[in-house]
């Protein structure tokens, strides 16, 4: 697994952005994907989690309601669209495939892609 992440950059508060992180080596497709963040200071977290097929999500509370995970098989890319930005969501952003279909609070993303920098402002 080899994961690309992009689609970053510098926003105004209420704005969108569309994030995108694809499997160049196109082996990701019976693994979950995770997209996750840290922002300065402050230790990474998850933002967004999906299953193998599309068919779970799992987002963390600051997102509900205004980010999207979803995954396209056919482009072996999964998206995660943040709408209605803050400038806490100012951070880097990380995608990684999970060893297991499903996301888990046992943890289990080996596979990790570079980041890319969402900066937020008002």
């Amino acid at each position: 697994v080899q994961l690309q992440a992009s689609g970053g950059g510098s926003v105004q508060t209420g704005d969108s952005l569309r994030l995108s992180c694809k499997d160049s080596r196109r082996t990701f497709s019976n693994n979950a994907v995770g997209w996750f963040r840290q922002a300065p200071e402050k230790e990474r977290e998850i933002v967004a989690a999906i299953s193998w097929n599309g068919g779970s999500t799992y987002y963390t509370d600051s997102v509900k309601g205004r980010f999207t995970i979803s995954r396209d098989a056919s482009k072996n890319t999964v998206y995660l669209q943040m709408n209605s930005l803050k400038s806490e969501d100012t951070a880097v952003y990380y995608c990684a495939a999970n060893i297991r279909p499903y996301h888990g609070s046992s943890g289990g993303y080996k596979y990790w892609g570079q980041g890319t920098l969402v900066t937020v402002s008002s």
